[in-house]
């Protein structure tokens, strides 16, 4: 049966697309995003989606066959605060919503394609190669302050994470610099460099949390923009960060002089 692929921001969804592809089903993507041109090669179609039109996208898909979709990449949860970019479905959606957290949000619209009988499918299992490991993974190994701060960031992570705001913090001799919110972690680093240039960034993903979406995603631009800022090392949750561009993800962490390093929670 045909697949349908809910295509945000980064290059995530051109990797699930481009595998997809590869294993002989070219997905059918609704492109939440500005550029679409990478995405055709791998697509039955592509359809670009200039807002949240929940309903209008459940209706085209049933049209197409479609029973299972994926979602993929980064939608900006500010979405929320700008009706005219959502139809009356997606604004009584939110409106409904007691609490309007990553996960909440998320698993709502997830539960509107289950409603309407579609099957929200995870792909991790196609991605197992980009998973991150436990211990070492690209640049060097952390030196003893930042194992230090590494080991501080996880505690605070453990608490913030939970309450499904953000992934990510930014710790500098064992202080909170910067904690991830609905900026994304992109903005949240350069936000850190602002404000102390040196430090850890520790990425982590909420326990229990829904694998098939929103699951930490790191690639040789986030280590790009951690030499922007200041940062030194970054230590990402094991099994469950995906590394995009490997080869290029160790190439730059070399470059830049940054440890990278999987931990556990």
């Amino acid at each position: 049966m045909p697949i349908a692929l809910i295509a945000g921001e980064g290059s995530l969804p051109e990797e699930i697309a481009m595998r997809l592809d590869a294993g002989g089903e070219k997905p059918m993507v609704y492109a939440l995003r500005e550029d679409c041109e990478s995405l055709y090669r791998y697509a039955s179609d592509v359809i670009p989606v200039f807002k949240t039109e929940l309903a209008a996208t459940l209706k085209d898909m049933a049209a197409r066959g479609i029973r299972h979709v994926m979602f993929a990449g980064f939608v900006p949860k500010t979405l929320m605060y700008r009706p005219e970019m959502l139809d009356d479905m997606a604004r009584k959606l939110v409106e409904g919503l007691e609490n309007r957290d990553d996960h909440s949000l998320l698993g709502s619209i997830v539960a509107v394609f289950e409603r309407a009988g579609f099957e929200v499918t995870g792909y991790t299992d196609i991605l197992k190669d980009l998973i991150a490991p436990l211990g070492f993974i690209a640049g060097r190994s952390p030196t003893e302050a930042e194992a230090s701060d590494v080991a501080y960031g996880i505690q605070i992570a453990r608490e913030v994470i939970p309450l499904s705001f953000g992934q990510s913090v930014v710790v500098n001799r064992r202080s909170v610099v910067a904690v991830e919110a609905m900026e994304g972690t992109d903005a949240t680093i350069l936000r850190s460099g602002a404000l102390c240039r040196r430090g850890v960034l520790v990425k982590m993903i909420k326990q229990g949390q829904d694998a098939r979406f929103d699951i930490p995603v790191v690639g040789p631009e986030t280590l790009r923009l951690m030499k922007k800022a200041g940062l030194t090392c970054l230590a990402v949750h094991a099994g469950w960060t995906i590394v995009m561009s490997p080869d290029e993800f160790a190439a730059t962490a070399r470059e830049h002089d940054i440890a990278v390093a999987g931990i556990d929670y």
